[in-house]
């Protein structure tokens, strides 16, 4: 089964991409990926002085089940690269030496200042890499110098930073968008304007992953205190499907979408596809999974084409755009297919005839 699909002119030999963070934190670890079968990486960010970045321990906070010991949501506080970028061009030059048919993405990150921006785009760019991947999402740390999200928030920003890459850029921009936004179209278009080819989607929704009832310390708890962090894992998956969604029927259709957002099999992998992301990046899954995961994204894929009939990944992308409306209109299918009484049937007066648990479970559909 053929799993390649074909984006920006880039053909990843599979949609499965490692998302930026911790899975791509140097050479070594994207060569394992790339070993293991993965489509592409996302290298973690890097910006020009790593010297202003120092990590705090511990970075991560797990949300567990009530009801087990399973990992549903994870918070991290961690930053970008700390790293010097003299060792990440080296790395990056030798990485594409090493697996010259491997897609590699470098994510950017830069202060509000042209002549920075668009040094870091030459530096990285001469080094082979196929694609820039500008992050304007972090939700956490730096945010004080204008970095990360405090760029995706505002789209007049966006729009003007992401022109700044795209004067010099002579491989594919994508825009990576924040989540704590009201209406994630507005800084995408905003950075569509600006030559972005394609827009990542979701970054971290900020949030505090509890707090400890012992020592009354919110977590993850650094010498006794925190920051708000980046939210991930499962539960975010519901919120990133939302906004690939919004971005699948607002962008235009030339514009390419990488969705990011709880992604732990095939299942999720392709229910992003099916709202229009082209190709799909993981994180915390691969954090938790390990890079071997990708062989059920590979085989649950390619399973799901057969069963369904498709013959290209291509086919799938967007292929449930169609099916969103708006709730006049779901009224008026409903109606028309004589099914009106149901709604009726369902109104708020009939709530005190049932156990509100048992009425719950009657108007659920999965």
């Amino acid at each position: 089964m053929d799993l390649s699909v074909t984006v920006n002119g880039i053909k990843f030999p599979n949609p499965f991409l490692l998302g930026s963070g911790p899975p791509g934190t140097n050479a070594r670890v994207i060569a394992k990926s790339y070993d293991a079968g993965w489509g592409g990486a996302v290298a973690k960010t890097v910006s020009l002085e790593s010297s202003k970045v120092v990590n705090v321990v511990p970075r991560y906070g797990k949300l567990r089940s009530r009801k087990t010991d399973e990992v549903i949501g994870f918070e991290n506080i961690e930053l970008i690269s700390d790293r010097p970028i003299e060792v990440w061009l080296e790395e990056f030059r030798q990485i594409k030496k090493d697996y010259p048919n491997h897609v590699l993405v470098a994510s950017i990150m830069e202060e509000y200042s042209k002549e920075r921006w668009q040094e870091l785009t030459n530096v990285v760019q001469d080094t082979g890499v196929d694609a820039f991947e500008l992050n304007f999402s972090c939700p956490h740390g730096m945010t004080e110098r204008k970095m990360g999200s405090e760029m995706g928030e505002h789209p007049d920003l966006t729009e003007e930073v992401t022109r700044w890459v795209t004067e010099v850029a002579k491989i594919p921009v994508w825009a990576k968008m924040t989540p704590n936004i009201t209406n994630i179209r507005e800084p995408s278009l905003a950075a569509v304007r600006g030559g972005a080819n394609g827009i990542s989607a979701i970054n971290t929704i900020l949030s505090v992953i509890g707090v400890n009832l012992e020592t009354l310390r919110p977590m993850p708890t650094v010498e006794g205190c925190t920051v708000p962090g980046g939210y991930s894992a499962q539960a975010v998956k519901p919120i990133a499907l939302r906004m690939v969604s919004q971005l699948g029927l607002g962008l235009p259709k030339e514009v390419s979408i990488s969705g990011i957002g709880g992604i732990e099999s095939s299942h999720d992998a392709i229910e992003f596809m099916l709202l229009g992301a082209s190709t799909v990046q993981i994180c915390t899954g691969v954090m938790l999974q390990g890079v071997k995961m990708v062989d059920e994204l590979k085989s649950g894929l390619a399973k799901f084409m057969t069963d369904k009939g498709f013959t290209s990944v291509q086919e799938i992308i967007g292929k449930s755009l169609p099916y969103f409306s708006t709730h006049m209109e779901l009224v008026k299918l409903m109606k028309e297919a004589k099914r009106h009484k149901a709604g009726e049937a369902a109104r708020d007066n009939e709530w005190a005839q049932k156990d509100i648990t048992e009425k719950t479970a009657e108007l659920t559909s999965n």
